[in-house]
């Protein structure tokens, strides 16, 4: 028989690292690329709302030199010290491939290296640069301290169509975080509606923007006054909003899955079963005799 005071202990234990639920309506809001509208206009606009975010950085493309389009890193430790999450997106934005798995835990290590510089911590956050996910950089990512990664709506969905699958913490390995929505210029509000509408049942949205707007990649750029916009609405929904990091607090105390793909899997099966039954009754009234 367990002492009542070993008990007691090890109620507090499991009560501590217990996974909250899920309340509908949760949405993780992230941002990629170390866009300079990512401080000019995202931080002061989700300061006021109240919102948390996760901000991934990257020093690829022309962020050394065009500082019209790209954060300083003192914006950069700004957005930290504000409360945001500061998360990692590989130095250069290097894609994540079978060639380039040897690179990337240098890359890595930059990135946590010039944040310690700027007095922020290490990232436990990362975004698959360009949503290109490799099972085998998993232990490279957990090597580095890496705790959640957000990927694209791909396999699931394809790019093109800027669209994703909710999270679930009880399914989703944390190192192949889905994206629910990946902004694009054509959005419209009810892009957005329709993300946040799949919070439900123990389910998160996953936002995904880059540059509010983007000077320098139009395909993912998102007008200022779309944002506002947004934002305004999810407040208005009574959405919780937060960084990536906070998941943490749904998914205490549980193991990731034994094979990192078997929520992907699952939903790619479901697709393909729920296409399969659709063209088989297309081709059954097709066939059918009219009266």
């Amino acid at each position: 028989m367990i002492p009542r005071a070993l008990a007691a202990l090890l109620f507090a234990t499991v009560a501590v690292f217990a996974a909250e639920p899920v309340p509908d309506k949760v949405v993780v809001l992230t941002f990629d690329d170390s866009s300079a509208s990512h401080h000019a206009v995202a931080r002061p606009l989700l300061k006021r709302l109240g919102f948390g975010a996760t901000f991934f950085i990257t020093e690829g493309f022309t962020f050394r030199t065009n500082k019209r389009d790209y954060m300083t890193w003192e914006q950069i430790a700004e957005l930290h010290r504000d409360g945001f999450e500061i998360g990692n997106h590989t130095r250069d934005h290097l894609g994540v491939t079978e060639k380039s798995l040897p690179r990337l835990a240098e890359q890595l290590e930059a990135i946590a290296a010039r944040c310690r510089e700027h007095g922020i911590p290490a990232p436990v956050s990362f975004a698959w640069p360009g949503n290109r996910i490799h099972v085998e950089a998993l232990p490279i990512l957990a090597a580095a301290g890496i705790r959640f990664a957000r990927r694209g709506g791909e396999p699931e969905v394809p790019y093109a169509k800027g669209g994703g699958v909710p999270y679930e913490p009880d399914a989703d390995h944390p190192l192949l975080i889905p994206t629910t929505a990946d902004a694009r210029p054509v959005w419209t509000l009810d892009h957005v509606k329709a993300a946040v509408a799949q919070a439900r049942g123990g389910r998160i949205a996953v936002l995904q923007f880059h540059g509010v707007p983007d000077g320098e990649h139009p395909w993912v750029n998102t007008p200022r006054e779309r944002f506002e916009e947004y934002m305004a609405w999810l407040k208005e929904a009574g959405c919780t909003v937060i960084a990536l990091r906070d998941v943490a607090r749904y998914t205490a105390g549980k193991a990731a899955p034994a094979d990192p793909m078997t929520a992907i899997n699952r939903r790619l099966r479901a697709a393909a079963e729920a296409q399969g039954g659709a063209a088989s009754a297309s081709s059954t009234a097709e066939t059918k005799p009219s009266r």
